[in-house]
């Protein structure tokens, strides 16, 4: 097969992060500047336990966004990312269909794909971490 570009796994996986991270924080955000109006619309589309879920779905988005953002246990934050979008279908969005524009279940399962990628394959090398630590040193 021919490429045109060359193999980055580091780089691909550097882009996974910082699409998901940008979704995540955008709709995170939100949650957290108005956490009593994500539990009030939690309660009107019928969501269990709406403070707990609306809490966890906070704490996937916004923690969990700002680590994979920053390469940070990065398999961890993207498992409660797959937690929160998989509630996030079965609890919203599975009526509405496949389709996006009908509010249906596309846009949660395309971030929970990129979530669970991340989770299997980790951060790759360009990562806050790596960079504190600076270049690294061959052994003799």
């Amino acid at each position: 097969m021919r490429r045109y570009l060359p193999v980055n796994l580091d780089l691909a996986l550097l882009t996974l992060r910082l699409v998901l991270a940008a979704v995540l924080l955008y709709h995170g955000l939100p949650k957290l500047m108005n956490f009593s109006g994500t539990v009030g619309a939690f309660q009107s589309m019928n969501i269990p336990a709406p403070t707990l879920t609306a809490g966890f779905a906070l704490i996937a988005e916004v923690v969990g966004g700002t680590l994979i953002l920053l390469g940070l246990a990065v398999d961890i934050a993207a498992i409660l990312v797959v937690i929160d979008m998989l509630a996030a279908i079965a609890l919203v969005h599975w009526p509405n269909g496949f389709d996006f524009t009908k509010v249906g279940w596309e846009h949660p399962f395309t971030v929970l794909g990129i979530a669970l990628a991340l989770a299997l394959a980790g951060p790759g090398r360009h990562t806050v971490k790596r960079a504190y630590k600076g270049p690294e040193r061959r052994r003799k």
